[in-house]
């Protein structure tokens, strides 16, 4: 009677594990091998991100969002990422220096603020006087009413098709004149700039923008078809 009672155990959990794969037709899928032609990245294919931002940066890169400084002012910091490069590269970022935007000023608006920013990707990617840059945010502004001066910021500023090629060259600064603290020293900048607009004190919304080719870079890694993102098919 046990015997029986198995056997017939057992029937019914194959029966029902055939009716779950016959209804759910996608089960089979979640096991199923990679098509050939995929090859994964591993962490040995990334590339370390250093980037320090006085006092708050928002990065890009080929259009995607890479890193946020998690700090908005104080105290200044390092953000340090694993990226996965590919190239040609659009790098984008959003720099902001601490500024009130009616008073241009920081600390209970007694005080005008500095900027300042330096970026280093790998070996060889780094933040230099080849870089472009535009101020969207000016001020204080001595003897002018209204004190501060606001452009508005293009939404596609951070696509890799944004025209950028009429704005100025970015000001290249030595480290005293941004003055980094020391935890920047704990990082690798080796090579890299510090840049911003032509005011370090004035100028506290910036935007840079940098191409960079690599004619002979082939990818390590085949991922295929990049996947759809909800909020790519909304545009």
């Amino acid at each position: 009677m046990d015997g029986q009672n198995q056997n017939g155990e057992m029937i019914r959990t194959v029966f029902l594990l055939l009716c779950f794969v016959i209804l759910n037709p996608l089960s089979g899928q979640r096991r199923s091998r990679l098509p050939a032609h995929i090859a994964k990245p591993n962490m040995g294919d990334t590339v370390k991100l250093n980037v320090y931002a006085d006092n708050w940066f928002k990065l890009y890169i080929n259009g995607k969002l890479i890193a946020t400084d998690s700090i908005e002012f104080m105290p200044h910091n390092v953000v340090s990422v694993d990226v996965l490069p590919e190239f040609p590269m659009t790098i984008s970022v959003m720099a902001r220096d601490n500024a009130d935007a009616i008073t241009g000023k920081e600390y209970e608006h007694v005080m005008i603020g500095d900027g300042g920013f330096i970026l280093k990707l790998g070996d060889d990617v780094v933040s230099d006087d080849t870089w472009k840059a535009k101020c969207f945010f000016f001020g204080p502004m001595e003897g002018e009413d209204p004190v501060v001066k606001h452009i508005p910021i293009p939404d596609d500023w951070m696509s890799v098709e944004f025209d950028h090629s009429k704005w100025d060259s970015v000001t290249v600064y030595e480290e005293a004149a941004v003055r980094p603290p020391q935890v920047f020293r704990d990082y690798d900048f080796k090579g890299a700039e510090f840049v911003w607009t032509s005011d370090l004190d004035l100028h506290n919304t910036i935007i840079f923008r940098a191409t960079i080719n690599k004619p002979d870079w082939k990818a390590g890694w085949d991922l295929g078809t990049p996947a759809r993102r909800i909020e790519d098919l909304e545009k």
